[in-house]
């Protein structure tokens, strides 16, 4: 298991995005595009639930889930959708407490896409290690059965 609290520990922002989701959901919640308050509630809960996850060790429990990959996903639906929403919550409504969640929105979409980045390297490094490590030990066993053709 070669990723998990490494990952957190790599990176600088571990806890700036789920700040910025709080702060996104409180202005949602004092604008009138009070409908996008889910979603930044929804990531910030996610967010905690995955480091808590990290610094649990849950991830070491459940070895079968691919608890990277899990975080690279919701990194990425996050980008998607605070781009989405913020696009909307900057064009639809004139409140200042919404352009300031739709700016904040912005700024969330480049850290999640930085995130996702980050994690997107850790995790193709990840697969390579175990795919190099496969690809010797099929060469060792091709070697070994090599050898004992030729006795």
């Amino acid at each position: 298991m070669g990723l998990g609290l490494e990952v957190w520990e790599k990176r600088n922002i571990v806890v700036f995005p789920e700040v910025l989701s709080f702060i996104i959901f409180i202005c949602y919640i004092a604008s009138t595009a009070a409908p996008f308050l889910t979603v930044p509630l929804l990531m910030f809960l996610l967010a905690l639930c995955f480091l808590f996850g990290y610094f649990m060790k849950i991830n070491e429990k459940f070895p079968g889930m691919c608890w990277p990959l899990s975080d690279f996903l919701r990194c990425v639906t996050a980008a998607i959708i605070y781009f989405a929403i913020s696009i909307t919550a900057v064009s639809k409504y004139s409140d200042g407490a919404a352009k300031a969640a739709g700016v904040f929105g912005f700024i969330a979409t480049i850290v999640y896409a930085f995130d996702f980045y980050v994690i997107f390297n850790d995790l193709s490094k990840f697969l390579k290690q175990g795919n190099s490590a496969n690809d010797t030990e099929a060469e060792k066993s091709e070697e070994e059965d090599s050898n004992s053709d030729s006795d």
